[in-house]
């Protein structure tokens, strides 16, 4: 998945260090380059002042959750709602899942594995790659 010179930039929003530390680890490796925002109003500083090829957003972060962020993409900056995937570790609710099954975007429960990162991310990329 390595991306060469014109590395993609993902912006993981999430505000559980240990999960924070692997997307890090495991994207980076692969090529990418990765901020972080704890939170979805960090995230959306970061949005307004750098362009995003992925976006990573946990569901459930404090101050501005990811739906919030979801709906605030979709006003000012659609076109990157086709290159978000969420995550959450609340997958008893079913929230999370219907959230995922509204927006059309892939959902990755926590905790996940290095390899099941990878494949969202691909996953989400080879759709905007096409």
């Amino acid at each position: 998945m390595r991306h060469g010179a014109s590395a993609k930039r993902i912006l993981v929003v999430e505000d559980e260090p240990a999960i924070t530390n692997v997307c890090r680890r495991v994207l980076v490796s692969e090529g990418f380059e990765v901020d972080v925002a704890t939170n979805g109003k960090i995230a959306q500083d970061m949005i307004e002042n750098k362009q995003y090829d992925l976006c990573l957003i946990d569901i459930r972060t404090p101050m501005m959750n990811g739906e919030e962020l979801y709906q605030w993409l979709r006003e000012r900056h659609s076109p990157l709602t086709e290159r978000v995937a969420f995550t959450s570790g609340d997958t008893l609710s079913g929230d999370s899942q219907s959230l995922a099954e509204q927006t059309g975007r892939p959902f990755l429960p926590k905790p996940f594995s290095p390899e099941e990162l990878k494949a969202v991310v691909t996953q989400v990329l080879r759709g905007i790659d096409k």
